[in-house]
């Protein structure tokens, strides 16, 4: 009796020598992180940026023994928490209270800019994963779908680079729409609603969706962040069909690994949606876990920084920076035509 007791209890013992394992590179990444999170609330650039810029600056710990275990934890295990814990800032209502016209255009505007993300990869002679990452990640909500979807893709030498160069691309361009597309809606003439839905529809990131929304007003910001949060919630179907495409489409050249039809954190992903629609948290419990969820990615960020060499980062070429300013003008031209013929 005693000895299956002991069976099923912690093994204190295995997990205190994990958690010295992973103690010195989690931390390092953290400690990133919280300097990223200093540097972007002081000086006004993105917070995943500077998550980035910082982490590759400590690319020399990446190979270090005691580091590299914990590095690779947040970059792959908190990843997938942060992920997971974003279904708390979507509601059911949220998402509908748009219309359906609006969701359908922007679910089929999601399917349109991955399709050509591919595509576009193909005629350059880049892989299809790239084009699935980075047209996934212009249309649903830039960093974050960077990462979520790279968790999903098949394995091979240059995932990592690739990731990152995602990530940096997708939040440079939303930093850049950010102060453009504002501008923009006005001289067309739009107003709060359509201004808030062309915002939402169309910045890869949510911060900066936010930040565009707000400096035309609170309204517009709102119908900004609401449509933001609805492509957000499409992450779940997208992950879905990725894993379903790559694992009837498998590449030679990839790590042989099985890729999950559904991952856990997606599932996760799906409950905190859920548990959000039902209100079952209080606010401020809500909030601290989003909260959280932002500091896993930005956590995550920070690690995939820390892990990529500026050499490798600098191989890339020209295509990927192409493939993406296309699929941003693909689906910002989507978006336009929805609101002049649609909504």
């Amino acid at each position: 009796m005693q000895s299956q007791l002991k069976q099923r209890l912690p093994n204190w013992q295995s997990l205190s020598q994990s958690a010295r394992t992973l103690a010195p590179g989690l931390l390092l990444s953290v400690t990133v992180a919280a300097a990223a999170t200093f540097l972007a609330a002081h000086y006004g650039a993105p917070q995943m940026l500077f998550a980035l810029l910082l982490g590759i600056a400590f690319h020399f710990l990446a190979d270090d023994s005691k580091c590299q275990a914990g590095v690779e934890f947040a970059a792959k295990k908190v990843l997938r928490f942060g992920v997971a814990l974003l279904g708390l800032r979507i509601t059911v209502e949220e998402m509908t209270s748009l219309g359906w016209e609006v969701l359908v255009w922007v679910a089929l505007g999601i399917a349109l800019t991955i399709s050509i993300g591919m595509l576009v990869a193909k005629i350059l002679g880049r892989r299809i994963q790239f084009g699935v990452l980075t047209g996934g990640s212009v249309a649903i909500c830039g960093a974050s779908a960077a990462l979520a979807i790279s968790a999903v893709l098949p394995k091979h030498p240059f995932s990592e680079r690739n990731t990152l160069f995602t990530v940096i691309a997708v939040t440079a361009f939303s930093t850049i729409a950010m102060v453009i597309y504002p501008i923009f809606v006005n001289l067309l003439g739009f107003d709060d609603r359509l201004a808030g839905i062309f915002i939402g529809g169309t910045i890869h990131d949510v911060a900066q969706v936010v930040g565009a929304g707000y400096s035309i007003s609170p309204q517009a910001g709102e119908f900004a962040t609401i449509t933001k949060l609805l492509r957000v919630a499409l992450l779940v179907p997208v992950i879905l069909v990725i894993s379903l495409y790559f694992r009837s489409h498998p590449d030679k050249d990839s790590e042989k690994a099985d890729i999950p039809l559904l991952p856990f954190f997606v599932v996760g992903f799906c409950i905190c949606v859920a548990i959000n629609s039902a209100h079952i948290l209080p606010v401020g419990v809500t909030n601290t876990l989003s909260g959280l969820s932002s500091w896993c990615l930005v956590s995550a960020v920070a690690a995939l920084g820390i892990k990529t060499s500026v050499k490798k980062l600098f191989t890339i070429g020209y295509e990927p920076i192409l493939m993406v300013v296309i699929e941003t003008v693909a689906i910002a031209a989507w978006v336009l035509v929805g609101i002049y013929w649609f909504f």
